[in-house]
């Protein structure tokens, strides 16, 4: 008979376990950084180069997470809604209390790099170093010496509100461990310089992936399908897959009407072709507010070339939003007659009796198709319940300085309402798309709450 483990001999295989798992923990989150040197410089003063961050950190949108509504530029404190809870951003300004007033340019690199504070602390995955580790040490430099540069606020950081166990360092450390591991950008060589380019801003700085890629359930990015659109957690918008062409691929666009998209919000009609009619609102359009309407053109070019060349595919499923309801039934009749109705009363005035669109000026379209228009069609209704209820503006640009708006329709019409004439402009005008449900405004609805 075999004889049992004794007490010591189970402890000794508990501890060596723990040690095991404690080591690779290390090793996975901690080795292979650059070490903080005692006499690494804090930011630049060169003009230059202070210039050359103010752009980068336009380019990587910064200011738009770093700076609460309200609030001072940089100093934080603006809330990000998680499926884990609330993470409340950090001041970035010189303040030496409760800013980055005493790092250098080390401890910046290191955060972005390898997204770990200057007192050694992980950083939650809401800041975008999966993304940010790609960016160059000079470009880090850079955006460190602007940053170096801003007004300082004594604006002390909220905590963050999130549930446990994932408040704690462990399970950030576990999460690193699985999702995580630094990286360079690596030019490829069988592309051209402009191609790389595009890469870099795409997939580092611009940290594109981090809204337009899919997730699992811990919330990391899923490899294999980076740029294939989800569900913005916590914000109630679907952003679309840049590989499929049902939804937000550009790769039979040309290079002209992509850059109007990424710089203007919208795209001009006079000399495009039908497809190419396109305008952003919502979460994009704040994006190219804050952040793309500023791209050099030479950069805008750069990102239009690595949209173009992305390879084709499409999503072996639809996302599914009502929560396990069936949506390949059809419109019934009454309620294809009730959005019909809706529609003449509240739409058609702007959009078209058709849904063509309406109020061309100047070479740009004041209202946009609804016929053959993708963002109604997409799988997942989100976006179009998310603009019928709460309205919304193209981004204001130098193209645009005085865009045509939306109106919100949430005090006016009720989830029914808003799930009937949704449902007719999918399946009106030659588009075809499944219905949309009353329940389905209403998670919506409750997610602008």
């Amino acid at each position: 008979m075999m004889r049992p483990f004794s007490w010591i001999k189970i402890a000794s295989l508990v501890l060596a376990t723990v040690g095991i798992a404690a080591a690779l923990f290390i090793r996975l989150n901690f080795l292979g950084e650059q070490a903080i040197r005692a006499d690494a410089p804090g930011p630049s003063t060169d003009i230059a180069t202070i210039e050359k961050g103010a752009y980068l950190a336009r380019v990587g949108n910064c200011a738009s997470c770093h700076t609460a509504r309200g609030g001072q530029p940089y100093a934080g404190g603006d809330a990000l809604a998680t499926p884990f809870g609330k993470v409340y951003s950090s001041n970035l300004t010189p303040d030496k209390v409760h800013g980055i007033g005493t790092w250098n340019a080390d401890h910046f690199w290191r955060a972005m790099h390898h997204g770990r504070s200057k007192d050694g602390r992980l950083l939650t995955p809401a800041f975008p170093y999966t993304s940010y580790t790609l960016v160059n040490r000079s470009d880090s430099d850079a955006i460190f010496a602007f940053l170096g540069s801003v007004a300082a606020v004594p604006e002390a950081s909220r905590p963050h509100e999130l549930r446990a166990p994932f408040d704690s360092q462990v399970a950030i450390g576990v999460w690193r461990a699985i999702n995580f591991s630094p990286t360079t950008f690596v030019v490829q060589p069988k592309q051209d310089e402009t191609w790389n380019r595009g890469a870099y801003l795409v997939r580092g700085l611009g940290h594109c992936e981090q809204c337009h890629g899919t997730r699992n359930a811990l919330g990391a990015l899923q490899n294999g399908l980076e740029l294939n659109g989800g569900l913005m957690a916590g914000h109630g918008w679907y952003a679309p897959s840049l590989i499929d062409a049902k939804q937000g691929a550009v790769k039979t666009w040309s290079t002209t009407a992509i850059t109007q998209l990424l710089r203007d919000g919208q795209t001009a009609i006079a000399g495009n072709k039908s497809e190419e009619s396109a305008s952003v609102i919502g979460p994009m359009a704040q994006v190219v507010s804050n952040s793309l309407q500023y791209l050099t053109e030479a950069d805008a070019i750069a990102m239009a070339s690595y949209l173009k060349a992305l390879p084709d595919s499409y999503r072996s499923e639809d996302i599914d939003t009502s929560g396990g309801l069936r949506k390949n039934f059809s419109v019934s009749a009454t309620s294809r007659l009730a959005g019909q109705a809706l529609y003449k009363q509240h739409c058609a005035s702007c959009h078209g009796e058709q849904g063509q669109g309406g109020n061309t000026e100047f070479g740009k379209t004041a209202y946009p198709a609804l016929a053959g228009n993708r963002a109604v069609i997409l799988a997942a209704p989100d976006n179009i319940i998310q603009v019928i209820l709460q309205g919304g503006y193209t981004p204001v640009t130098p193209a645009h300085p005085l865009p045509f708006g939306m109106p919100p329709f949430a005090p006016t019409l009720n989830n029914d309402e808003v799930a009937n004439v949704i449902s007719f402009m999918r399946n009106a005008w030659g588009n075809q798309a499944g219905p949309v449900l009353s329940i389905q405004v209403s998670k919506v609805r409750e997610s602008r709450q």
